[in-house]
């Protein structure tokens, strides 16, 4: 089992960043990748930006490429996600998830891959 814990959400003004936080426990080692998605109208969970536990190979969506930065400490089972010129449209709930390692590593853009998910942290852009 993994526990995580994500924070750092808050209010903002547009052109504002934020940085939000992940915190693994329990059993950080089995993880595959970490991610963080945001409900989308229409959605569930839109994927917003993900990366590898081992490797640190990262991905992200269009929208917020060049914009958003994921990075990890592993030595802290941490993951970040720094989020610069922020939007109006960024405002939602944002929720980071962990994804178990396995032999077949599905699409890490897919929430129903994840297999254990925070409490989702709060970010709201002012216009």
């Amino acid at each position: 089992q993994v526990q995580l814990v994500d924070s750092g959400g808050g209010l903002v003004q547009a052109g504002g960043s934020l940085r939000l936080s992940c915190a693994a426990s329990g059993r950080p080692f089995s993880i595959h990748a970490v991610g963080w998605f945001r409900p989308a109208p229409g959605k569930e969970r839109e994927f917003v930006t993900a990366i590898t536990w081992g490797g640190g190979s990262t991905y992200y969506r269009d929208s917020v490429k060049g914009r958003f930065t994921i990075s990890r400490d592993n030595a802290k089972n941490t993951v970040y996600l720094q989020m610069n010129s922020l939007k109006p449209d960024d405002t939602a709930v944002y929720f980071c998830a962990a994804m178990n390692t396995r032999a077949l590593v599905p699409n890490l853009s897919v929430d129903s891959a994840y297999d254990y998910w925070g409490q989702g942290t709060q970010v709201t852009v002012s216009s």
